[in-house]
């Protein structure tokens, strides 16, 4: 097979045809896919060809093959989980890091997507008020993120204590007590049990969330030896904010590390309106949050943030004679990592901050706080409605008067397919929780899917 520029050409004007025309398409398409994994597998599932074909025409058929299973997740009237969009500038950015196909792991062979990925990351310390001397590191999302952070956590906390667990490992080492609020989200416990930790301990919180600064303090008072303590910035129902600087400066007065998930919600840091609500948050040790969540990169992208760089470099740096660091001796991107092979996830991100301004990313966060507010003023107004949760960033929770009655409208709202929102189980009780989280949604929007819950409804009511 030789090279042919023109295949090349092709394939990509074809591929763009068909982004702009699924991007066009998002505003009037239903938003749940047409189809499910078995209908689209009868249609796809066949043995691979003997003979190849033209690169343009596979492009065509790729995408004529998964239109109908596509969700149309880049909606301005998707809230399901927790997922943005993307920006015009991160998702052209993010097809130029496909075309430059650089293994963005070291700083030498790939001086542009390194110093693009450290530009980016020290405008997230910026905007975000972190310590401007941590690390950051671009994961594949945010459980990898907690995990690079837990890993420091390990390495530091142990260290303390003469135990090397790069050399020694963890069979025989002192038990690490980690604590974690009770409504901690699962991702955190996936990261733990990665790390060997097992399941944290268990700290209470209120009605919202919060973890409880009293009850982590009786926890603190009963720890011997190491401890690592666990707060979160958005709460995956509520989008509360555990009250950070009681609790940070309560944990490093028992010596503890302090990591934050803050998958979306350490996001509200960039907002001066909302930024004491996460007061302190900067004092902690470590932080994670997802770059496609709030600010509105491409899948996938989470950002690993740790204060002290010694920390992660003897925690995730190896070396061996075929990896060329940079003669500066400064962190390589595979320090800061579990990955020695990644595609350069940060440059998306340059190209978001950059599109966004430290304004834009301000006047983000802010719009996606209105809209959940409003979309929350607007249901409560509907009969036998209540919202469960004080909107504390971009999360609604809602009853409609009995679980069976919730469940009923969540159901006739997804089949519906106007909007997506998406059912769950909080506080012993069904509700319908809506994550406001694209750049996209407009007053528009709002005011479609409060009228589309209305219509379920009255469709459930009859």
């Amino acid at each position: 097979m030789e090279l042919d520029p023109n295949d090349y050409r092709q394939a990509l004007e074809r591929a763009s045809e068909h982004a702009l025309d699924w991007i066009t398409s998002l505003p009037e398409r239903s938003v749940p896919p047409e189809i499910d994994v078995g209908g689209l597998l009868a249609a796809i599932d066949r043995p691979l060809p003997d003979d190849g074909a033209d690169p343009a025409a596979v492009v065509d058929e790729l995408a004529t093959l998964a239109e109908p299973g596509l969700m149309a997740m880049p909606s301005g009237r998707f809230f399901g989980w927790v997922i943005g969009g993307t920006l015009p500038a991160a998702m052209g950015a993010d097809w130029l890091v496909s075309a430059w196909d650089q293994n963005a792991a070291m700083r030498y062979p790939t001086p542009a997507t390194a110093a693009l990925e450290q530009v980016a990351g020290s405008w997230l310390l910026d905007v975000l008020g972190l310590p401007p001397e941590s690390d950051v590191g671009f994961t594949t999302g945010a459980t990898m993120a907690n995990w690079t952070g837990l890993a420091a956590a390990r390495a530091f906390v142990l260290d303390a204590v003469d135990w090397d667990v790069n050399t020694d490992g963890m069979t025989g080492a002192p038990r690490v007590t980690v604590l974690a609020g009770a409504e901690r989200h699962t991702s955190l416990d996936l990261a733990l049990r990665y790390l060997g930790f097992g399941a944290p301990t268990l700290v209470d919180a209120d009605d919202q969330g919060r973890i409880l600064v009293d009850d982590l303090r009786a926890h603190l008072d009963r720890v011997d030896g190491p401890v690592i303590v666990c707060l979160q910035a958005g709460n995956l129902h509520s989008g509360a904010f555990d009250p950070m600087r009681a609790a940070i400066r309560l944990a490093h007065e028992h010596r503890a590390w302090v990591h934050v998930d803050g998958a979306f919600g350490l996001w509200a840091a960039a907002s001066p309106t909302l930024r004491p609500a996460l007061a302190g948050v900067e004092d902690a040790d470590s932080w994670a949050t997802d770059a496609h969540k709030t600010l509105n990169v491409p899948y996938d992208c989470g950002v690993a943030i740790v204060s002290r760089p010694s920390v992660t470099r003897a925690a995730l740096g190896t070396q061996t004679a075929y990896l060329i660091r940079d003669p500066a001796d400064v962190s390589e991107p595979f320090d800061l990592v579990p990955e020695m092979s990644r595609r350069a996830r940060g440059v998306p991100v340059w190209a978001a901050l950059r599109q966004l301004g430290r304004t834009g990313v301000e006047d983000l966060v802010d719009r996606l706080v209105r809209n959940a507010r409003a979309l929350a003023d607007g249901l409560r107004e509907l009969p036998d409605v209540q919202v469960v949760n004080d909107v504390a960033f971009t999360q609604v929770c809602l009853t409609f008067g009995s679980d069976e009655r919730t469940r009923a409208v969540t159901a006739r709202l997804i089949d519906d397919g106007a909007v997506w929102m998406s059912g769950s189980q909080w506080r012993g009780q069904a509700v319908l929780r809506i994550s406001v989280s694209n750049w996209s949604t407009d007053d528009a929007d709002v005011r479609f899917s409060i009228e589309a819950v209305r219509r379920a409804v009255a469709a459930v009511d009859g």
